[in-house]
């Protein structure tokens, strides 16, 4: 078998948002931008092949490139390794551009890099009836109420203070006119934290809770787990040789720690089936604060250049370890 080593990944679907950026590359589809610089990532990594394939003769092995689709739904990664993307390769390495780092920065850390990101959707069922006589109806508006007050026990009251969750509840719809009472709620909300175990058992008090609190109110709550994405954690030896080779590149000061974000990531998915290192690149432009996934993001340029000295430097150096 070939022995492919690494896999670069970068991703490539863009946002239902409409560009409001003033930039010659502004999105010519309606309604549609790359709000969160997939587009960068597509070319550095275009690029970082397109060198390699140059020298190909001297590289002492192969390197696969993995374009993704999907990433923004937290459906993509998986169904690329379930059609064997990985078979034969050993490593993994990927990289975001950070509208919130500064350009010729690069964060690596050796562990947790992004969030667990989970979306569900609870529905409280009640049953409906006129305002004027609500003992003759079961009210989901009001377990609703009850029950997106009490979520925010399973951060204060039972995760310890040292173990970082986020639960919102974003949205929620219910009722038909101001005099009936509703019938049905329906609740949207996600779930982020860097611990998998604590994930998992958090995703399973929301269940508890919710229809625990519905039955001694006389309604029913459904949970429904709408998509899904893991933690992203690196392997700290490979973050180690990625963190030498940006090191070579761009000397000691601009490789740096970021705290773990509580944004989420599919790569994790391949950074469960295989060592990597996914890092952060510094992209933020002059002026105003921009922010990921608004219509008026926009990067510094500058950081493609460094991207690829970067990628191109540390899958050198994966393929000679």
């Amino acid at each position: 078998m070939i022995r492919w080593s690494p896999l670069v990944r970068a991703d490539m679907d863009g946002l239902p948002l409409e560009e409001t950026a003033d930039v010659p590359f502004r999105s010519t589809n309606a309604g549609v931008m790359h709000a969160c610089g997939h587009d960068v990532h597509m070319a550095i990594a275009l690029e970082v092949a397109q060198a390699l394939s140059s020298r190909q003769e001297h590289l002492p092995g192969m390197v696969r490139f993995a374009f993704q689709p999907a990433e923004e739904r937290a459906g993509g990664a998986k169904p690329m390794i379930q059609a064997g993307i990985l078979e034969g390769v050993d490593r993994v390495i990927g990289l975001h551009v950070w509208s919130e780092l500064a350009v010729g920065k690069i964060s690596i850390r050796p562990d947790v890099v992004m969030a667990s990101a989970d979306m569900f959707t609870l529905t409280i069922s009640g049953k409906s009836g006129h305002g004027a006589q609500p003992h003759l109806t079961v009210d989901a508006v009001t377990i609703a109420a009850e029950v997106v007050s009490a979520l925010q026990t399973l951060v204060s009251r039972e995760t310890a203070p040292s173990s970082p969750v986020v639960l919102t509840i974003g949205s929620v719809h219910g009722g038909t006119a101001g005099n009936i009472v509703a019938g049905e709620v329906v609740l949207e909300g996600t779930l982020r934290t860097f611990d998998r175990a604590l994930r998992d058992r958090s995703l399973q008090r929301i269940d508890e809770l919710a229809e625990g609190i519905a039955r001694s109110m006389r309604g029913r709550a459904e949970f429904r787990l709408d998509s899904e994405t893991i933690p992203v954690v690196n392997d700290p030896g490979v973050a180690t040789l990625v963190s030498k080779a940006a090191a070579g590149v761009l000397g000691d000061g601009a490789v740096v720690q970021l705290d773990p974000l509580t944004v989420g990531e599919d790569f994790a998915y391949f950074l469960e089936a295989r060592p990597g290192c996914f890092f952060l690149l510094g992209g933020a432009p002059t002026g105003p604060r921009v922010v990921h996934h608004t219509p008026d993001f926009r990067i510094d340029e500058r950081c493609l250049l460094i991207g690829y000295r970067v990628m191109s430097a540390a899958v050198l150096a994966l393929l000679a370890s």
